[in-house]
């Protein structure tokens, strides 16, 4: 991190004010599809379904997502002005803690949708609300317990190259570090990859022989391994060799990348559902709201 009164090592305020323009766009753009996808699922009861409550979690998630990069990018600009991270080092560990969280939120929800909707298409047995309902709360527990652990001293939450938002610090290339880098991308990324790619590429085996699979069977995992892996391939490449020998602009190229997803992803799971489309369009007719009421 930057002393305070001087911006960080290889940066210029034209350079910082950039990265702050480009995580504002990327915040408001996630913030406001993924919030409107939440509006949707709660107001049109046609899409209060098992199926569409895992869709809904990664609504959340990315939301958080979102929300963690508009601090970001609020940093990034006050930085320009005030030469300083704004919120201390208290301020650093929440911003960690809950952009970490909101981010192992999102990937694990994406396999638990991958994995309903293989359940969903290829089993003779639909699923049921017991079942949604208990991978929520498992990928919203799991990815709290994670995010927990560098916050108890496995793991560190520090700042990044830009000093404008906290993740995990890989910098220490030490035992603690490497540790539990190697555990939680294990169970964090590989893991849920593997479940997203399993389960679209058994749809596409199935459902390829009599159609078109209805769903987007290429875009998901396509999207979690675009997104987190140059954040993924980051970390591994710190805990094995000097991550000072990339320059830090190269560094931040990750976390500008990852902020997208949420963007993506609501693209992706609502406004590619013609179901949630449809509730997207009721939600915003007022003619539409107005008969519905009348009914």
């Amino acid at each position: 991190m930057a002393e305070s009164g001087t911006l960080p090592t290889g940066f210029g305020e034209l350079e910082v004010l950039a990265v702050g323009t480009v995580l504002l766009v990327e915040a408001l753009s996630g913030l406001s599809l993924n919030s409107l996808t939440i509006l949707c699922f709660c107001k049109n009861p046609e899409l209060r379904t098992p199926s569409h409550l895992l869709v809904l979690s990664l609504a959340l998630s990315d939301s958080g997502i979102s929300l963690n990069a508009l601090m970001a990018a609020t940093s990034s600009l006050l930085r320009v002005s005030h030469r300083r991270w704004p919120y201390g080092s208290e301020g650093c560990q929440v911003h960690g803690f809950q952009g970490f969280a909101t981010v192992l939120a999102s990937i694990c929800s994406s396999a638990a949708i991958a994995w309903g909707r293989y359940h969903h298409y290829c089993t003779r047995s639909r699923l049921d609300w017991n079942t949604a309902v208990s991978l929520v709360f498992f990928v919203w527990l799991s990815s709290a317990f994670w995010a927990t652990l560098p916050l108890l001293g496995w793991g560190h939450y520090d700042h990044e190259p830009l000093g404008t938002c906290c993740t995990l610090d890989y910098s220490r290339r030490d035992r603690n570090f490497t540790s539990f880098l190697f555990t939680m991308a294990f169970f964090n990324f590989l893991l849920p990859l593997f479940i997203t790619v399993i389960s679209y590429r058994l749809m596409e085996q199935k459902l390829g022989k009599t159609g078109r699979p209805p769903v987007n069977t290429v875009l998901p995992a396509r999207t979690l391994l675009l997104g987190w892996g140059p954040y993924a391939l980051l970390y591994l490449y710190a805990a094995v060799a000097d991550v000072t020998s990339i320059s830090p602009k190269l560094q931040m190229v990750p976390a500008l990348i990852a902020k997208a997803v949420p963007t993506v992803n609501a693209i992706n799971y609502a406004l590619g559902s013609e179901m949630v489309h449809r509730g997207i369009w009721q939600c915003l007719s007022p003619q539409k709201r107005e008969r519905d009421r009348e009914q």
